[in-house]
């Protein structure tokens, strides 16, 4: 195909831009190295899902999917709002975390507003802000990947709009204190926006989870959440935010109309009301998973960092490079990311997988590190 010479005349920002870029797929490695077999653990997907009730409803839904899904809309955010003691005028659907971010940025910010982001994090923060025409100030974790709050809040100017938050963090899988968190947002929300991505909060161990739904009705704050991570439906594609029933107007105003699929809606719905007990046991079987893996990475000369999440954060052996690394466990069929995009080339992120799968990852793991 010929390509056009014409100006392409694109949104100013686009070039300010950096691709989202994704985890290598099974196929792809497949392909590349001619293997049978391919483990992948570099994506933070939970290999245990769909869980019965939401594999049942999906299938029920191939029954009416050539319908606009207005009353699956309905349901499912009554449903979310019961289990958060929240009103449906408190809750707002999107076609995965991803697209929630990008409308929220859409909704807050306008060309010239200054956005705080911690080094590292979500890039996609970065991205969508940009796009936005905001300015981008990063604020480097402490030395324990903690979010640095103080000085978060020490960088707010008067051209400050919002403030992006990740808990647990991506790709660190590290939490702040849930009272030091609580402070944050409630001493800085009355002035600046502040967005919680808790894309894996599920997942944080019981009584660390910050308290958010009062926080909620008086200050600028607005929670994301998926059902990717912990009910594991990645594929489906459903988030949802939490927020002032203004911003939640606003939020719908703008917004792609029916941007769920019928088949998530229903998926989502049934695993909230009917699969909360096999999630549970689930998380619990994960996170014993983590504490093994952690034992055994510790053991291999790795440099864990504690996770509240079902991902592992961890500087490699005697000065390895990540990238080389992970090179040489795919062509052993094993994908794991590596963090040099996020400026931590000695480091990789492991997602949890099922027993099997994290042997197959140890074992190769041994094999590379030792040659």
């Amino acid at each position: 195909m010929k390509e056009s010479v014409v100006s392409l005349n694109l949104r100013k920002q686009v070039d300010d831009c950096k691709p989202y870029i994704a985890g290598e797929t099974e196929a792809s490695v497949l392909k590349r190295y001619g293997l049978n077999k391919v483990v992948k653990l570099g994506s933070n997907e939970n290999p245990f899902g769909p869980y019965k009730h939401a594999k049942k409803a999906m299938q029920e839904s191939l029954e009416v999917v050539n319908r606009y899904p207005e009353d699956d809309y309905v349901e499912l955010t009554a449903t979310i709002a019961k289990i958060n003691n929240l009103d449906v005028t408190n809750i707002a659907l999107g076609s995965g975390a991803g697209n929630v971010i990008e409308t929220v940025a859409r909704l807050l910010l306008d060309e010239g507003d200054e956005v705080l982001i911690a080094k590292p994090t979500y890039r996609l923060y970065r991205e969508v802000s940009i796009l936005m025409g905001a300015t981008i100030r990063e604020i480097p974790v402490k030395s324990d990947f903690t979010y640095d709050l103080e000085a978060m809040e020490e960088d707010i100017t008067d051209k400050t709009k919002l403030i992006w938050l990740c808990n647990p963090n991506n790709p660190t899988g590290v939490i702040n204190d849930r009272k030091e968190l609580e402070s944050f947002i409630d001493r800085v929300g009355d002035d600046v926006w502040i967005v919680l991505d808790e894309a894996y909060a599920d997942f944080i161990a019981g009584g660390q989870r910050p308290e958010i739904v009062e926080l909620l009705k008086n200050k600028k704050l607005i929670v994301i959440r998926t059902f990717s991570k912990f009910y594991g439906m990645a594929g489906v594609r459903v988030g949802y935010l939490m927020a002032q029933a203004a911003v939640i107007s606003a939020f719908d105003t703008i917004t792609e109309p029916f941007c769920v699929n019928r088949t998530g809606l229903f998926a989502a719905k049934a695993t909230l009301l009917a699969d909360q007990e096999q999630a549970d046991r689930i998380k619990n079987l994960i996170l014993d998973e983590r504490a093994r893996m952690e034992s055994i990475l510790n053991e291999m000369g790795f440099t864990v960092i504690p996770s509240s999440s079902n991902f592992i954060f961890a500087k490699l052996p005697n000065d390895l490079y990540s990238a080389t690394i992970c090179e040489q466990l795919m062509a052993k069929g094993v994908i794991i990311r590596e963090c040099d995009a996020w400026g931590y080339p000695a480091y990789v992120r492991i997602t949890i997988g099922k027993k099997e799968e994290n042997d197959f990852l140890l074992n190769k793991l041994a094999d590379v590190i030792e040659n």
